[in-house]
C-alpha cells in the first residue's frame, strides 16, 4: 500500500490516541469530510485502522499490519532504533537479523560497517545489504511469505541451527506487560527462536508501539535478551524485569532528548 503524507499523518495520530475521528480530521487537515472517510476507507481495506462509526480505531493486536503501513508506523523512532543497534555490534561480527520494519532499519545502519557476516531470513534485509563487498550476506532457506517477503517454515530453522553467531537482531510483533515476546505467525515464531538459542549476544528491537498490542504466538521473554533497544519504556514492570535479568535497556528519545 502505497500513503499519502496525509494518510501516514492520520495512522500516527490514530496509533497516538488509539482512535481518529472523521469530523476532527477534516478540520485537522482542511479537507471534507469525504475526502477524510476515502482515506480512512484505504486504511482500512489494507488493514492498517479498523472502521468504527464515524471514524477509525488504531488495531488492537488480534491481527497484523500490512507490511507497508508498518513501514511508516514509528518511521523516525525505528531509524534511531536501528542506529543504536548498529553502534553496539562492531567490525569483523557475524550476525542474525530476522523478519521486521525495524529490523530492516537496523540493517541499514549497518552499511558502513567492515567484515560483516549477516544469515537473515528477511529479504529486504539481503536486498540492502548484498551491493556491499565487506557485507557478505547469508540468506535462509524456506518458503517466502508474500506479505512481507520473510522466510519463515522448517527449512529455515534447520538452515539457522548450523550457525553459532556473535549477535542476533530480533524484532517481534507485541511485548507483553509481564516480559512476554509475542508475534503473530507461528512459522516465523520457530525461526526466532532458533535465532535467540543460536547467537551469543541478542539484541531486541521494537518502537513503543509494540507494548500498546498484542499477539497470540509466544517466541520467548526479555529475560532471554541481552540488549533491549525501543525509543522509550513507558512501563514500569518491563524496566523491573531488565534490571532484575540484567538486560541493558537503550532509550533513543531518553538520548535525543538530552542537551
Amino acid at each position: 500500500m502505497f500513503l499519502t503524507g496525509r494518510q501516514a499523518d492520520i495512522l500516527e495520530l490514530a496509533k497516538a490516541e488509539g482512535r481518529v475521528l472523521v469530523e476532527d480530521l477534516a478540520a485537522r487537515f482542511s479537507v471534507t469530510p469525504q475526502t477524510i472517510r476515502k482515506d480512512l476507507n484505504d486504511l482500512c481495506d489494507n488493514k492498517a485502522l479498523t472502521r468504527i462509526h464515524g471514524g477509525a480505531l488504531f488495531p488492537s493486536g488480534n491481527e497484523n499490519v500490512k507490511y507497508e503501513a508498518r513501514r511508516s508506523i514509528a518511521a523516525a523512532e525505528k531509524q534511531a532504533i536501528g542506529q543504536a543497534a548498529a553502534a553496539t555490534i562492531p567490525d569483523n561480527s557475524s550476525l542474525f537479523i530476522n523478519i521486521g520494519t525495524t529490523t530492516e532499519a537496523v540493517s541499514e545502519a549497518l552499511l558502513d560497517h567492515k567484515e560483516l557476516m549477516v544469515i537473515t531470513n528477511n529479504i529486504n534485509v539481503a536486498n540492502r545489504l548484498r551491493g556491499f563487498p565487506s557485507i557478505e550476506v547469508v540468506i535462509t532457506g524456506g518458503v517466502v511469505r508474500g506479505s512481507d517477503g520473510g522466510i519463515v517454515g522448517e527449512a529455515a530453522v534447520d538452515f539457522i541451527r548450523q550457525f553459532k553467531v556473535d549477535y542476533a537482531v530480533i524484532g517481534v510483533s507485541a511485548i507483553d506487560h509481564d516480559g512476554a515476546l509475542l508475534d503473530f505467525d507461528y512459522r516465523e515464531v520457530k525461526v526466532a527462536q532458533a535465532i535467540i538459542a543460536n547467537a551469543r549476544h541478542v539484541i531486541l528491537v521494537s518502537d513503543s508501539t509494540k507494548f500498546e498490542r498484542t499477539a497470540p504466538v509466544r517466541i520467548g521473554h526479555l529475560s532471554q535478551v541481552h540488549t533491549f533497544i525501543t525509543d522509550k519504556c513507558p512501563l514500569d514492570n518491563v524496566r523491573a524485569i531488565c534490571a532484575e535479568h540484567d538486560v541493558r535497556l537503550v532509550e533513543t528519545a531518553a538520548k535525543a532528548s538530552r542537551p
